[in-house]
């Protein structure tokens, strides 16, 4: 078996709470046609997640073979700084993402304050200024359900700390279309409202410790580039 194998996501009880056993072990890859690889990771946070992007982008190769689109929640007030501080954390280009632009493999692109992130089937990005989603702009779900849209089996989506429920829809969106899920293992998030929202839909694939969340995107895209 590969090496690349991980606690499978517990599923809701009956009474719909969130069952913290990981009775299982998938294969990362198990099931997925060897010529559909992966195409692009979406990742999400919010409370506490400025810190977790920092562990997970920061543990990623500049090589890594797909682009990153990111939402974090940020006061739309103020010029956002997150590019750069992430740049100086990562191997990986950073950088605020632009309407019209093509996303590149080994770059990571970061919503804007205030804008939904978008992309399209072609790989090209958009910004809306749309309503706010579960009160925020930009909303993970939007993403998320943007990313499975557009990529379908090919798409990653991943969901860090964070308060709210922001991500939820999207990732029963991304698994509806044959995508995998990631997301950070809320007892030991630093906020657990997001992961624990998007464990309880029953539609994550992997829930894993903040630290390895890295280890099994690159093992993802590695292994589906292979």
């Amino acid at each position: 078996m590969s090496p690349w194998t991980y606690r499978a996501a517990p599923r809701p009880s009956p009474g719909g709470h969130l069952s913290t056993r990981y009775p299982e072990h998938v294969h990362l890859t198990a099931g997925r046609p060897d010529h559909d690889q992966y195409a692009v990771v979406a990742i999400a946070s919010s409370a506490g997640g400025i810190a977790a992007l920092f562990t997970v982008l920061g543990a990623l190769p500049a090589t890594l073979p797909v682009p990153l689109l990111v939402v974090q929640h940020l006061d739309p007030r103020h010029k956002t700084v997150l590019a750069e501080l992430l740049s100086r954390r990562t191997e990986l280009r950073v950088k605020l993402a632009q309407t019209g632009e093509t996303i590149e493999a080994g770059t990571v692109y970061i919503a804007p304050p205030n804008h939904h992130l978008l992309v399209e089937p072609t790989g090209v990005l958009a910004l809306s200024g749309s309503e706010l989603v579960h009160f925020v702009r930009p909303s993970a779900d939007l993403l998320f359900e943007s990313v499975a849209g557009a990529y379908g089996t090919r798409a990653i989506a991943c969901v860090l700390t964070g308060s709210g429920s922001d991500g939820a829809t999207g990732v029963s969106a991304v698994k509806s279309r044959g995508g995998t899920v990631v997301v950070q293992d809320p007892a030991e998030a630093e906020f657990k409202g997001m992961p624990g929202a998007a464990v309880a839909t029953g539609d994550v694939d992997l829930v894993v410790p903040l630290d390895e969340i890295a280890e099994v995107i690159r093992g993802l895209v590695v292994q589906g580039a292979a």
